[in-house]
This record gives structure tokens, sequence and C-alpha cells, in this order.
């Protein structure tokens, strides 16, 4: 089974060794020079686009950090990766989520099963999730259930949005089988990526999926990007034009944050 015929059918697809080692570790030092600069702010921060999401003191979530490191910019428009969306979302492509995740051993981690739909709002800006819209994924660091790896239902793409209902926030609640069997989804076949560094995932903005706490002795450090078709989408960076990459420009554009235009200076939150 190739590549879009296991994304078409599983709702994901894993392509083993994108990277190499040596760049894999150019991406570890990207990530830690970040993770060190967040923490340096002491709490949530934003300026333009670019936001550190943290939690009781741990950096949890930081949203395009590409304005910020060009090692982490350059792999977002990687040609690699332009190769690999071709087939589903054609050459003109933009991008709508760069975020590094990071989980500290031991410490917050819990990310509800959801389907990333539901954050693609306003839904007019966001058209036809199914066919225009990959989300990926990079390891850093060793990613499994052990590590709090990321758990995948295969095949719940195929019943489009589920509304999975929630307590709270995404970030804050964890997984929990019975939001599955609540939409009639059986929790039987959850799977765990196992991915070792340099490993990608491409995954459906309809795939039902959630992680939990790191128990394993290191940091699990997650590199997500995410794409679509630009005819789909009215707003995000360009990623690839022609299949050309293009590279951010001297201003953020309009992606998920509402205020960008009238708060666009650096704040705390």
């Amino acid at each position: 089974m190739d590549l879009v015929e296991q994304y078409r059918k599983n709702g994901y697809a894993v392509i083993r060794r994108l990277i190499s080692p040596a760049e894999v570790a150019q991406l570890a030092i990207a990530c830690d020079k970040i993770h060190a600069e967040a923490l340096a702010h002491g709490q949530s921060y934003r300026h333009g686009n670019l936001h550190y999401r943290l939690d009781q003191g741990e950096l949890r979530m930081a949203q395009w950090a590409s304005w910020r490191n060009e090692v982490l910019a350059a792999f977002r428009i990687d040609p690699r990766i332009a190769r690999l969306l071709e087939p589903f979302l054609g050459d003109e492509i933009k991008q709508i989520i760069n975020q590094v995740h990071w989980k500290k051993p031991g410490g917050q981690g819990d990310f509800a099963f959801h389907q990333d739909s539901r954050f693609r709002k306003p839904d007019q800006a966001y058209r036809n999730l199914a066919q225009s819209y990959v989300q990926t994924g990079l390891a850093i660091d060793p990613h499994n259930a052990k590590a709090g790896g990321l758990q995948f239902l295969p095949g719940s793409h195929l019943h489009g949005d589920l509304r999975l209902a929630l307590d709270d926030a995404v970030m804050e609640s964890r997984p929990q089988e019975a939001q599955l069997e609540a939409v009639g989804l059986d929790p039987s076949g959850l799977v765990y990526l196992d991915l070792e560094p340099g490993d990608f995932v491409l995954w459906s903005a309809y795939l039902v999926h959630g992680s939990s706490i790191n128990h394993a002795g290191h940091f699990r450090r997650f590199y997500i990007n995410g794409y679509v078709r630009a005819a789909d989408c009215d707003r995000g960076e360009w990623a690839f034009r022609g299949g050309i990459p293009q590279p951010l420009g001297d201003a953020p554009t309009l992606v998920h944050y509402e205020q960008l235009y009238e708060r666009p200076e650096p704040h705390y939150l």
C-alpha cells in the first residue's frame, strides 16, 4: 500500500527517516533555544503570531516559532515536504499551523481526544477540510506510548466532523475512551504512534487523536506543521507556490490570532 492509499484508508501515513540524524540534531538545538527563550519570559507570551504557551512554569507549546528561529523556518518549507504534499494538495500550498510541542518527563501533557477540524475557524475561511488540509509532525525525540506519544483511531476520519464532547479545553483534559464511545466509535482500535527521531507523519483534519503524560526519561519534542490547499483557505502563510518554497515575509498574516492587526505588539497573557 503506497502513501496515498495508507492516508486515504487510515487517515494517516508514516514516513520513516525523512531527515538525517544530523538534521534532527540541528532541529533539536533550535527547539532548545526556543524552549529557553520561552521559559525566560516566565509566563505565556505573544508577539504577532508567535505565541509561547506556559502552564505552571512548563512550556507546552510554541506557535510560529519560525519567526524566531531560522532552522525551524527552513524546515517548514523543506522541498521534501512539498513533494510529499503534492499528491494531496497540489503545488499551491499555504500553512496555518507551525508549532513545537514539548512534554516534560512526568510533567503536564494531556491532550483530549479531538479532531483538528474543531480549530479551523471561522468555518468559511477553511473549506473542504477532508481534501484540502494535511497536518504533519516530525519526531525530534522517540515518540511512543511511554513518552506520551499520539494515539490515533484509524479510519475515524471517514466519519467527518464528530463534534467530540469535552469538559474543558483540549490541552487541559485527559484522553478518555468514553468520549469515543459517546459518538459510536470503538476505542479498542486505538493505536500509538511509534516514531524514531527523524520520522514524519501526515494525518487528516478529521482523524481522532489524543495523547497523555510523558513517562519516559527524556523530553518529547514534536514539530507540527499544518498545510492547506491555497484555493480552499483564506488565511495562512504561503509555504509553496508552484512547488517553490516561500520564506516568511516582513510581517505575519492572519491565521488564528484574531487580534493580529489590532494588537500585534509583544505582550503577556
